[in-house]
């Protein structure tokens, strides 16, 4: 899809700011389903071994399937996404990891952080080769603990942070006082690069924030390496080629467990 206004906006602020979104980029009734199947495959998690990683004290991270999303196919073909990563990544862009982030009740602030060490292509060159961009599954309020980046830091070294990804705690005030909360809506997307410095907040709500997480690399940027996208032939057979032309997927005849591997060192503390 070429280059539109709306697109060349979103890099900017993805250069500038490090995060960008677009209201209403899905419907609510898109995102309702999303949430009924988020819901299955956390439940299936929590009940097989190593099924969902631990992000620190009541939170988890679950790599799933993109064939278990019934909204799989519009979120590789939606204009405003498939348009920000032509932009931003180029037109041989990758879809290479499918997850989703379920902050629970009870759960405490995160440490600042990014998701991974930062590239030389963005220390050194500013230059962005991934994105991550998220969906959330419910209405986000003030007390359901939003997310909350610190606008500007995705150009910020960070070769002396502990894995590369945790900065000092006396940097922790500064984070703070640029912080931006996002309060997004059912039907809303994100997008941030991952080295955007960030955090969940505390969580006092009754209620669970799933939220899905798409990463997306620029060819050669490695990220793959951390995920195992697979698909039955069957089902990436039946995606419009437009899809499957950014879906570096590997076929098998039936899904196999995935192996979680993308832990973040520094966020795996309380639960497991």
């Amino acid at each position: 899809m070429p280059a539109t206004i709306d697109a060349v906006a979103a890099r900017e602020a993805l250069y500038t700011d490090g995060v960008t979104g677009k209201k209403g980029a899905f419907t609510r009734e898109w995102a309702q389903d999303l949430s009924e199947d988020l819901a299955v495959l956390y439940r299936e998690a929590v009940r097989t071994p190593n099924g969902a990683l631990g992000r620190g004290p009541r939170r988890y991270y679950v790599e799933i399937h993109p064939e278990r999303l019934r909204g799989f196919a519009a979120i590789a073909t939606n204009p405003w996404i498939t348009a920000v990563c032509e932009e931003t990544l180029g037109p041989d862009y990758q879809l290479i990891e499918v997850g989703f982030d379920v902050p629970l009740p009870g759960a405490f602030d995160q440490p600042w952080h990014r998701d991974f060490p930062s590239p030389p292509e963005s220390y050194e060159q500013r230059r962005l080769t991934s994105l991550a961009f998220n969906m959330t599954t419910v209405d986000v309020a003030e007390d359901m603990g939003p997310f909350e980046v610190a606008p500007g830091t995705q150009w910020e070294d960070g070769r002396t942070w502990d894995h590369g990804m945790f900065p000092p705690e006396s940097e922790a005030d500064r984070y703070t006082s640029i912080a931006e909360r996002k309060l997004p809506e059912m039907g809303d997307c994100s997008a941030r690069s991952a080295l955007t410095i960030h955090r969940g907040t505390a969580h006092n709500s009754w209620r669970a924030r799933p939220v899905l997480v798409i990463g997306v690399d620029a060819p050669g940027a490695g990220n793959a390496e951390r995920h195992d996208l697979q698909f039955t032939e069957p089902a990436y057979g039946a995606l419009p080629e437009e899809a499957r032309a950014h879906l570096p997927a590997r076929l098998v005849r039936k899904l196999e467990p995935i192996i979680q591997e993308h832990t973040i060192e520094g966020l795996v503390m309380g639960e497991p």
